[in-house]
């Protein structure tokens, strides 16, 4: 008969945990170190932006993704004509939202208390609240109640998920299991193996699989780690096999006495962990990369050079950059602080119209923003700079 014990082991013994401590020791050096590297504008300018990239991800994984424009068109309130297209762009939103708002109202709180069990029901709730009610459907026409736990028993693939009376105090007993490590190392591990366990209760009727990634997503934040500059999301889509892989093979039970004491495979368990560690770390070094000084301040000088040989139309007028000019006035922006117009002009060195051209050429093209036309100027990252100021980051970008 089931009952809690089956979701054992929550945790790793300590006789496999030397290899994921040094794993999440190498993750924790190296966050710090993208944290040290990248403040300032260009980090405030990515923190919306991979936003916007964690709900792709999240929800490509699910199949049920839009394009990088179609969101950034949402954002604007420009929806499709298209239903289906219109509801997956809600989805995005709804994760933006989300993953926003949470950030805010978790502010402060600690790993150990991101696993209280109404943490993962607020994320589900947030969610499904954003989507119109005409939207609250499984794909077999059954309602999803925003925050509220599954009423009858499922699969999921090969997974039998634990019967409804159990969903509380299963979760209970995750929550207990890890609220309780300490240790820095430590709480990263049980962030990785919180994930699998969370998909393996299965508390809702839909929306699992974006629930666990929010919530490891929101974990890692209150960890001190992330800062908005990187997560896990962008690596498990980019290898959503093997995610769904580790996964699965996390669910099945123990085979002998040498693979743990619980009910569930141990060394599925660490096999997971290793991924889901891999996929932090991967991420992390991806954007330390990025952040380098030299390699972004070449990038800036890239793209302004490209919108200097493709001009285009403002109005009646084409657009005016002059990039050798141009570029130490877009650094600065980028790399110390938002600038007045005044001191953008005097660094550009120009005559008051061309100041004004060059300003409205950048802010049409969107890496300059600014609140009104007297107003600071503040860098941006429109998608359409991507390809040139952060090459990959988001490579569906570029196949638009």
């Amino acid at each position: 008969m089931a009952d809690v014990t089956t979701i054992q082991p929550l945790y790793l013994e300590e006789r496999v945990l030397h290899a994921p401590l040094e794993q999440a020791a190498e993750l924790a050096k190296k966050a710090r170190t993208l944290l040290t590297n990248g403040r300032g504008p260009v980090a405030a300018a990515l923190a919306p932006l991979l936003r916007n990239m964690n709900s792709y991800y999240s929800n490509k994984i699910e199949g049920q993704h839009t394009t990088p424009r179609s969101i950034e068109q949402a954002l604007k309130k420009h929806y499709a004509e298209d239903q289906e297209e219109y509801k997956k762009q809600l989805m995005a939103i709804a994760h933006i939202r989300t993953e926003e708002a949470l950030e805010v109202e978790w502010q402060g709180e600690d790993t150990a208390q991101m696993f209280a069990p109404s943490k993962v029901q607020r994320i589900h709730q947030l969610f499904f609240e954003g989507m119109p009610p005409q939207f609250r459907f499984t794909e077999q026409g059954e309602p999803i109640h925003p925050g509220e736990f599954r009423e009858k028993v499922v699969s999921v693939g090969k997974h039998d998920a634990p019967p409804v009376a159990l969903i509380p105090r299963l979760l209970e007993e995750w929550s207990t299991r890890y609220s309780r490590i300490r240790g820095f190392e430590h709480q990263l591990i049980a962030a990785a193996c919180s994930h699998h366990r969370l998909a393996w209760i299965h508390p809702f009727i839909d929306g699992n699989g974006r629930a666990c990634r929010l919530h490891s997503h929101l974990t890692l934040h209150a960890s001190g780690l992330t800062d908005g500059l990187w997560s896990p999301l962008r690596g498990f889509a980019r290898t959503h096999q093997e995610y769904y892989l580790r996964l699965a093979s996390a669910d099945q039970q123990r085979r002998n006495d040498l693979d743990g004491r619980g009910n569930l495979s141990q060394e599925e368990l660490v096999k997971f962990v290793h991924y889901f560690l891999e996929c932090c770390l991967d991420q992390v070094n991806f954007m330390l990369k990025m952040m380098e000084f030299d390699g972004l301040r070449a990038r800036l000088r890239d793209l302004l050079i490209y919108l200097d040989t493709n001009p285009w139309l403002i109005g009646s007028e084409k657009s005016v950059i002059k990039p050798e000019k141009t570029v130490l006035a877009l650094e600065s922006v980028a790399m110390m602080r938002p600038l007045s117009r005044a001191e953008f002009g005097q660094i550009l060195g120009e005559s008051d119209t061309t100041v004004r051209r060059i300003t409205r050429s950048l802010l049409d093209f969107g890496v300059l923003q600014s609140e009104s036309h007297r107003d600071s100027l503040y860098f941006s990252l429109p998608l359409k700079s991507l390809r040139f100021l952060f090459p990959k980051l988001w490579p569906e970008v570029d196949t638009e």
